[in-house]
Formats: C-alpha cells, structure tokens, sequence
C-alpha cells in the first residue's frame, strides 16, 4: 500500500492536483511580483489570512506576503519535494505531526533554521582563533 501512495503516479497525481490549487490561490490573491524561484513558483503581495505562519507551500507554489529570503526558499523547495512524495497525503500527514514546528518532522525535514523556527547557530570560537 505505501508503495502505491508515496513517490508513486498517484502521489504524483496528487502534487499535480495541490499545485493546481496553488496556482489558482496565489492568481487570485497576489498583489506582488509572481516570480519562479528555486524550482518554485513564487506568489508575494497576499492577503495574511490566505497562508499560514510566514508562508506556505501547495505543490509547487510559494504563498507569502514577503518572506522571500534564500533560506526560506531553500526550506519551502523541500516542502515541494515532501508534496511530490506524499501528494494528497502530505496535508494530513502534515495535521498529525503537529503545529509546533520544533516537533513536526517534516518542518525538522526541511530546516528549521532555514525556515526561521530556530536562530542560526553560533560558530564557536576554538582556542586557537
């Protein structure tokens, strides 16, 4: 069965589906540039309530406001992957790992960091610098 529904045609069909979704969403609501980045297709200038958190990703699309960092696109181009591999499945995957980003699997997948849950660690200072 997991065969059949992670990184399968029907997996595949699903991100086809969400991407869809994510194209028509971010037409609707954008305002700002619509841009291709990082194998994304970005939408900038939408309304708060129309994504969560800072951002989000529906197949291969990018919904933000403005959090168009490098290490954001960085984080939501494995979210893409993470939807090509479970397609439909990966919004309820996604519910039951959980809102906190620090405990959801698939937020840790695809960096914390670079996703701005975490401030980037501190190079240490070894005795020798």
């Amino acid at each position: 069965m997991k065969r059949m529904l992670v990184d399968s045609p029907v997996s595949r069909l699903g991100y086809l589906y969400a991407h869809l979704i994510g194209l028509v969403w971010g037409s609707i609501w954008s305002t700002g540039q619509v841009q291709r980045r990082n194998g994304l297709w970005v939408f900038t200038g939408m309304p708060s309530w129309t994504f969560g958190r800072g951002g989000s990703c529906v197949g291969g699309c990018y919904l933000t406001r403005s959090n168009v960092s490098e290490d954001i696109l960085e984080h939501e181009a494995i979210h893409k992957r993470q939807w090509q591999r479970y397609g439909m499945l990966f919004p309820v995957l996604y519910f039951f790992a959980g809102r906190n980003p620090l405990h959801n699997r698939f937020e840790i997948e695809a960096g914390l960091e670079k996703g701005g849950y975490l401030r980037p660690a501190r190079r240490r200072r070894t005795a020798r610098e």
